[in-house]
């Protein structure tokens, strides 16, 4: 079963100048979110930096905001790795914090075969009893879960729940939904193809573009559930230029940009991220005014 419906923040991790994470800024732009409409806070997956932090900061910022959110909307904390004893670790951390379940991205690097991805997987499940998103997109890990090794996981092992679809390959994506049933949790990790996803029975996005319009991400979906196709269709096509915006540069650059420009004082990214360009800063600052945000 699916842990939410609707759009979940991949959330930002604000940081002081000196590069430490600014906790204040973060229970700031948490309230926002749930204030926004937000179905759910992801902690520390891609968008949050989690790659560029240590293990004990990762947990501190896992603990700090499903502390702030206090069960009032599901936070999933990203635990994924590419060493599996690490992922059961973080995993089983943010268990006893109380998350409410896990996001684990696809071992990068080290390039898994598809059976040492169910291995993977199923160790990290097997080591906590939350539920599992698995995250797939192998444009930033070199490797793909394929539908049939998706299906077999969901079909084996109780508490893998779904996946986060970034593969931006809608074949694949329809193959893999004749493969499982109808609780299956089918998430867009790409907030352009929110709609094609719903369309094939999806539950949601996990996105980023609700950093910057959290009412209207949560929209496109509530739109569609709600049998307001057209509205859900129209909402997502008028978002298209800002989320290509926000993909300017690699994720989270133009993000925090973005927020930047919103006034939100979010900080910089931590190397080896840098600074978003002063024409991708333009062209924010356009798409931003276009729809409305800025």
């Amino acid at each position: 079963m699916a842990i939410f419906k609707g759009a979940g923040v991949a959330l930002i991790t604000p940081f002081h100048e000196d590069g430490s994470v600014n906790y204040d800024k973060l229970a700031e732009l948490i309230e926002e979110q749930v204030e926004g409409g937000t179905d759910a806070i992801i902690a520390c997956g891609t968008t949050g930096e989690a790659s560029t932090m240590s293990e004990k900061e990762h947990m501190d910022v896992v603990r700090f905001i499903i502390e702030k959110v206090a069960h009032r909307i599901p936070v999933i904390a990203g635990t994924g790795s590419n060493c599996t004893a690490t992922a059961i670790e973080l995993s089983k951390q943010a268990e006893k914090d109380g998350a409410d379940g896990v996001l684990l991205v696809t071992p990068y690097y080290n390039k898994a075969t598809q059976n040492g991805l169910i291995k993977h997987f199923t160790a990290i499940a097997d080591s906590i009893n939350i539920p599992c998103i698995l995250y797939n997109i192998p444009s930033r890990t070199g490797v793909t879960i394929q539908p049939e090794t998706m299906a077999y996981l969901y079909n084996n092992v109780k508490n893998i729940v779904g996946v986060k679809d970034a593969t931006g390959n809608i074949e694949m994506s329809t193959k893999l939904m004749t493969l499982v049933d109808k609780d299956f949790a089918l998430y867009s990790g790409d907030d352009d193809e929110v709609v094609p996803l719903l369309a094939l029975g999806g539950s949601g996005v996990i996105s980023v573009l609700s950093n910057v319009a959290p009412r209207e991400t949560h929209e496109i979906c509530q739109k569609w559930f709600d049998g307001d196709i057209k509205g859900s269709l129209d909402a997502q096509l008028k978002a298209f230029n800002l989320i290509k915006a926000l993909f300017a540069e690699v994720n989270p650059i133009p993000v925090k940009a973005a927020m930047n420009l919103q006034g939100k004082k979010v900080g910089s990214l931590r190397l080896p991220l840098t600074e978003a360009s002063d024409a991708t800063k333009d062209l924010l600052k356009k798409e931003m005014e276009k729809y409305g945000i800025l």
